[in-house]
């Protein structure tokens, strides 16, 4: 095939209109549970660590099925994985609407977190073979938009509907939108199979990577054992047997997991990806983005709805900063990077990230919105330019033949870090609000009650009478809130530092483009120059 028919695929356009149809699912079930979280802890009663399961339920699941979700495509067909992921992700939103517990509740996310393990590392992985490496960059900003524009719509809509309906239709909405995802991919999005002789159905071969059950098995307990530990620790200590067990075995699990797929001949797990400093250090920045992002959206709701008083539309609409600060620096990047290179654009977003952090750690009780919304839209700019050119950096540095298997990886420890975002952000914060919060002279069930949440508390001071009380929770949750930013901020901070020594600094070549290689009928071309 001549090489710019190759580079020039007919439909990439409009299959990159499928792929953004199918991401804007994925964010905005995001959020749009979020917002909820202060509702369902009343109406379902949902202690702190349930809604941290129902939050991470779905993540769990997502990061421990990403990498075999990864190479199903590899081997399947990219399309037809990325329609069964939808069709998945949809029977879970349909059982969420009939869930009446929190244990049920929980269930449902984690089958929704199986469908959104196929749709995420496929959105991206496609894009290597359909694009260029001078379109590929405003391909993946794409797509990745499209998941942040996700974000401030679930808030909103979510809002709405919570301040009109019950609860259970925040899971409803999601059908419209995975019915419009997969229609979308079924008519524009054409077949990729790179492991295929002929590129587009045929079967895959002997060399593709194997799909590991006890692999698979290894990393789900492991993630999970992982993520459970840390939210038993708050109520339990952590040198209680049940965590320790927990936190030990999930390091068992793991190693066992990493030494299996070294000795695999044809691994899942495929750890030589780790070896390319470029996948490496811009895969650290995002999984490090994602546990601070996951833990801001997981602790800002009950900020907003329960220590300023806003509903819950109002809720939505106040995290619209955050959400435009990412956009906004998501357009900006692309150009940037090509100009300067990946490592000051990523350096410096780390870096206005950390400040941030340390800004929104001065929230004080007597501060309104309006700081809030000022140190949200600094931290969305940081957000941004840190995390746009990492992900656009980490697919780039992959051969295009093992795009599904690098995607599936990179966004597993993205998903790793947001279960530990919500996991070990929220024990802190949990930890730091019940140890400042002043429930003398309280009965033992009503201290109780407080101690569990923000929500429970002003709940009790309400029935009983307590302004006290729900004065106490609030100044203990912006301290708990407070730990958490700084905590967040070294963790940025400590990212860039290593980002500014180590991330390599690939420009654009001068002159005319690159010939891209073309792979099975598509571009799979590189047009960088190292340093």
């Amino acid at each position: 095939m001549d090489p710019k028919a190759a580079q020039l695929h007919p439909r990439r356009w409009w299959a990159l209109g499928a792929l953004v149809a199918s991401t804007l699912v994925l964010g905005f079930d995001m959020t749009i549970l979020n917002v909820a979280l202060p509702t369902m802890a009343a109406q379902l009663g949902a202690s702190t660590g349930e809604q941290q399961w129902i939050v991470d339920s779905y993540i769990v699941v997502f990061a421990a099925l990403m990498l075999p979700a990864g190479l199903l495509g590899d081997r399947y067909g990219r399309r037809r994985m990325l329609v069964a992921g939808l069709v998945v992700f949809l029977a879970g939103a349909l059982a969420g609407t009939l869930a009446g517990t929190p244990a049920l509740v929980i269930a449902a996310r984690g089958v929704m977190g199986m469908g959104a393990a196929l749709v995420a590392p496929l959105s991206l992985a496609v894009l290597p073979s359909l694009f260029g490496p001078e379109e590929r960059g405003k391909a993946v900003a794409a797509v990745t938009a499209a998941t942040a524009s996700g974000l401030p719509l679930g808030p909103m809509i979510g809002g709405w509907l919570l301040d009109h309906y019950w609860w259970g239709s925040i899971f409803l909405i999601n059908v419209p939108l995975v019915a419009l995802g997969i229609a979308a991919c079924l008519w524009l999005l054409p077949e990729t199979l790179p492991h295929s002789p002929e590129g587009m159905g045929g079967a895959p071969t002997p060399s593709a990577p194997r799909i590991g059950v006890l692999s698979t098995l290894f990393s789900a307990a492991g993630l999970g054992a992982l993520v459970l530990g840390f939210i038993e620790a708050p109520a339990r200590g952590w040198s209680d047997p049940l965590v320790l067990a927990l936190l030990g075995g999930s390091v068992v699990l793991v190693a066992a997991l990493v030494l299996r797929e070294r000795r695999a001949a044809r691994p899942m797990l495929d750890l030589r990806l780790l070896a390319r400093r470029g996948f490496l250090w811009n895969t650290v920045t995002v999984t490090l983005g994602s546990f601070v992002i996951s833990g801001l959206l997981f602790l800002l709701p009950a900020h907003l709805q329960t220590v300023l008083g806003y509903d819950a539309f109002g809720t939505g609409l106040r995290l619209l900063p955050l959400m435009a600060g990412i956009v906004v620096a998501a357009k900006a990047a692309a150009p940037l990077t090509g100009r300067l290179g990946p490592r000051p654009v990523v350096a410096a977003g780390l870096v206005v990230l950390c400040f941030a952090a340390l800004l929104g750690a001065r929230t004080g009780p007597g501060d309104g919105y309006v700081f809030t919304a000022v140190w949200l839209s600094v931290a969305g700019l940081g957000f941004g330019f840190a995390l746009m050119p990492a992900m656009d950096g980490a697919i780039g540095d992959v051969p295009a033949q093992e795009a599904g298997s690098g995607s599936a990886l990179l966004q597993t420890f993205k998903q790793v870090g947001t279960a530990l975002g919500v996991a070990l952000l929220g024990s802190l914060m949990a930890g730091a609000y019940a140890g400042r919060l002043d429930t003398s002279g309280l009965p033992a069930a009503a201290a109780d009650a407080a101690d569990d949440s923000v929500v429970g508390a002003h709940m009790v001071a309400e029935r009983l009478g307590l302004p006290r009380l729900a004065a106490s929770a609030d100044e203990a949750y912006l301290h708990g809130m407070g730990l958490v930013l700084v905590a967040c901020a070294f963790a940025a901070l400590a990212t860039a530092l290593l980002v500014a020594l180590l991330l390599p600094n690939p420009r654009r070549a001068a002159g005319p483009d690159p010939v891209p290689v073309a792979v099975h009928g598509v571009a799979a071309g590189r047009g960088d120059s190292r340093e």
